[in-house]
């Protein structure tokens, strides 16, 4: 399935503009076949099963291999749509390169979605088989995802890594010790393999979730904002604590470990001895954090640049708050990445003054300020004054083919390409650069979780006499959610049994708590 013009000429400049991802890890095989490609998390055993792994790229190729010939032998044909929800570990990795060997849409699920916005969301797109852990946290994972297959008639199997798995669902862990796969068949692409659909994301906007797909062309654009802005060198050691979850969680972990062909170590949000832990053992060049976390990681020591460290890249995902935050006056590169929900990024290194740098309006190259900077995408301002973005990285046309004649939601552009994000914003007077004021009217967002407020108020009220949901702006998270009712446990129970949000049922469990993803 082809998105997009295949003639684009920047969008993969630095990697070949015919080169899809499989494409760039594979040569990255080549080039290290016994190099450390990808560590879990040392804490993985505290919140799913199986010791932490540890893969060469040899090794994660293989395994690569071996996911995309059972996705294949299960009957999945080219361009079916595979959702997986995992935790970040390399499974996670692998999962995405694998659907993408396999010729297939990986649409990466976030963690705390429970049954009723993931059936919202992959029943709309003609999901054909789920995969997740046996556990994530205190939840059982694999029961949730057989109750959400059960509402979406497509879904053919249910797949799990882990122990003691129930019944009727497919094991995968064995792959990792079974004999080596037969080798893949290259799957066959008119016209150019990277111009094709690759993976979708969602949205959260006035229509709800809304489906957002993306080919490798787009994909490795959005990676190229933030590869080039950071500087990074070949065979870098990136430790990264964002999921791959997300437009911005591929682009900013994803992208960068596969253009560099470096080790790739993941943190699953957030344990700071954890995190400390995995960047002294790795000896870690650039770390990737969510961008409020910065200044506090930094304070209390735990991003000194003795032992190798490089670089930071922040990710805010609200962006409204870059703006105002701390100076940054340590001697280690920080580079902003303000997140548009799924539409976009804009990625800036800041300067001597410590304080975030201006991006203008108009193109936007990477890196920033070079003559050779590859153009990534492209800012303006609406007549409603909000962010509207287009370019190589921004996605510019409906899924499922067809949407943009019919009832379901889908993303939006004018005449000219542009896609509103809905973020209020106003231009700096003397440097004419874009400062963002304020979020979608009628979004909350939580980390990397975004709601439409109404539908949340709505279900809460219908569940108890008197039962309120309030949304209070917060530096870390974004929002923070607070619930309150005459039986706040009694309502926290029923929107769990509901199988909402897990950050929605838990505003009710403490007076006053924030909440964070």
């Amino acid at each position: 399935m082809i998105l997009g013009d295949p003639t684009l000429p920047s969008a993969a400049a630095a990697a070949g503009n015919r080169a899809t991802l499989d494409d760039i890890f594979r040569r990255a095989v080549l080039r290290r076949p016994h190099a450390v490609a990808l560590a879990d998390p040392p804490n993985r055993e505290d919140f799913t099963d199986n010791a932490p792994r540890r893969l060469t790229y040899l090794e994660a190729d293989r395994m690569v291999s071996a996911i995309a010939e059972r996705l294949r032998r299960l009957g999945l044909h080219t361009d079916a749509v595979v959702g997986f929800q995992l935790p970040n570990t390399v499974e996670s990795v692998l999962m995405l390169l694998a659907t993408l060997r396999a010729g297939m849409i990986a649409v990466p699920v976030p963690m705390l979605w429970r049954r009723i916005d993931a059936v919202a969301a992959l029943g709309r797109i003609g999901t054909k088989i789920l995969v997740t852990a046996c556990r994530i946290g205190a939840t059982a994972h694999c029961d949730l995802t057989m109750q959400i297959a059960a509402e979406i008639f497509p879904i053919r199997y249910v797949c799990a890594f882990g122990k003691k798995l129930p019944d009727g669902v497919v094991p995968f862990d064995d792959l990792f010790s079974g004999e080596d796969p037969d080798p893949a068949v290259a799957v066959e692409r008119a016209g150019n393999p990277a111009a094709h659909l690759a993976a979708i994301t969602f949205e959260v906007n006035a229509d709800g979730l809304t489906p957002v797909a993306r080919s490798h062309l787009q994909l490795i654009a959005g990676g190229l904002a933030v590869f080039l802005e950071s500087r990074s060198e070949q065979d870098a050691v990136i430790l990264s604590a964002l999921p791959v979850s997300s437009f911005a969680g591929i682009a900013l972990t994803v992208m960068p470990w596969l253009l560099t062909g470096g080790t790739l170590a993941l943190h699953q949000p957030f344990d700071p001895m954890s995190f400390a832990a995995q960047r002294r053992a790795h000896r870690c060049e650039t770390v990737i954090l969510p961008g409020p976390l910065v200044a506090r990681l930094a304070e209390a020591g735990l991003l000194a640049g003795e032992d190798g460290l490089k670089s930071i890249v922040g990710l805010w995902r609200a962006p409204e708050h870059l703006a105002a935050s701390s100076a940054w006056r340590e001697t280690i590169g920080l580079i902003d990445v303000q997140a548009f929900g799924e539409i976009g990024l804009l990625a800036a290194r800041r300067g001597t003054s410590g304080k975030p740098a201006p991006i203008g309006f108009g193109s936007i190259g990477a890196p920033r300020g070079s003559p050779n900077a590859v153009p990534v995408a492209e800012v303006a301002r609406t007549d409603t004054g909000t962010v509207a973005l287009r370019g190589p990285m921004v996605p510019a046309h409906a899924f499922p083919p067809g949407a943009e004649r019919g009832a379901l939601p889908h993303l939006k552009t004018d005449r000219e390409g542009f896609v509103d994000t809905g973020y209020p914003c106003r231009s700096e007077r003397d440097i004419r650069a874009l400062v963002v004021t304020g979020s979608p009217t009628g979004i909350v967002g939580v980390g990397g979780y975004r709601f439409v407020l109404r539908e949340v108020v709505e279900t809460v009220e219908r569940l108890e006499a008197g039962a309120t949901f309030a949304v209070l702006p917060d530096a870390l998270t974004g929002h923070r959610l607070a619930g309150s009712a005459p039986d706040r446990a009694a309502v926290e129970h029923r929107l769990a049994a509901l199988s909402v949000n897990a950050l929605i049922a838990g505003a009710f469990r403490e007076r006053g708590r924030a909440t964070a993803a």
